[in-house]
């Protein structure tokens, strides 16, 4: 078998392409799963049995079955339901930002634990509402600590994202097998697919790193 190197060379701009959308559904999808996170987070360790419950039952929901059968089931399912037809962009962000911010949930959750309960009392002590408390004193602390499993979360989601290519969305896996079906280059491309892949992770990851060492430098001054 011989390596066709001209093939990368013409199908990477192609790739890069596929990559940017990539890069976008994952930012978007962590960007949303954040804010679904944040709330579900606190949700989860509400004192109220009801906002509580429907909390867990997101959580355990989402991360007990595959991000494969979300995505089919809001872009197969879900119209059923709403007689409409859903864009695979909608579907593929609404899929994959659901499944990101049941994980960000329990990342917060965790992160708003691990801070003593004195900060809170202190806060009250001071007047503040329990609101004003989280938002202030609690939350920023928090979100010092989890920086690393935040990172963790969105580099799954980059590579998770490539589920998305079973409703025919072209991110970087489905750009590779257009390519792939229409040369039969499949060593080649997918050799490129995967070297993208690592080059956008090993980015990511430097740059939680970066970041962690960064807030810590902070605290100690």
């Amino acid at each position: 078998m011989n390596f066709d190197f001209d093939l990368i060379v013409r199908s990477f701009p192609l790739l890069l392409l596929g990559a940017g959308v990539t890069l976008q559904i994952s930012l978007l999808s962590v960007g949303l799963g954040l804010i679904i996170g944040m709330f579900v987070g606190i949700a989860r360790l509400s004192r109220i049995w009801a906002i509580k419950g429907l909390a867990t039952v997101y959580v355990d929901f989402i991360r007990g079955t595959p991000l494969l059968v979300q995505i089919f089931i809001i872009y197969f399912a879900l119209p059923l339901l709403v007689g409409q037809r859903i864009d695979p962009f909608i579907a593929a962000i609404t899929a994959c930002s659901i499944n990101s911010g049941a994980y960000v949930a329990e990342i917060f959750r965790a992160g708003i634990q691990s801070i003593d309960r004195g900060q809170m009392e202190a806060g009250r002590s001071l007047g503040m509402t329990w609101a004003q408390t989280m938002r202030y004193i609690i939350l920023p602390q928090a979100f010092k600590r989890i920086i690393p499993p935040l990172g963790n979360e969105f580099i799954a989601m980059l590579k998770d994202s490539s589920l998305v290519s079973v409703i025919g969305f072209e991110e970087l896996t489905r750009r590779g097998q257009l390519i792939i079906a229409r040369t039969y280059g499949s060593f080649e491309i997918w050799l490129t697919v995967a070297f993208i892949y690592l080059i956008m992770t090993l980015t990511i990851s430097r740059l939680v790193d970066y970041l962690e060492r960064r807030y810590k430098i902070d605290d100690k001054h």
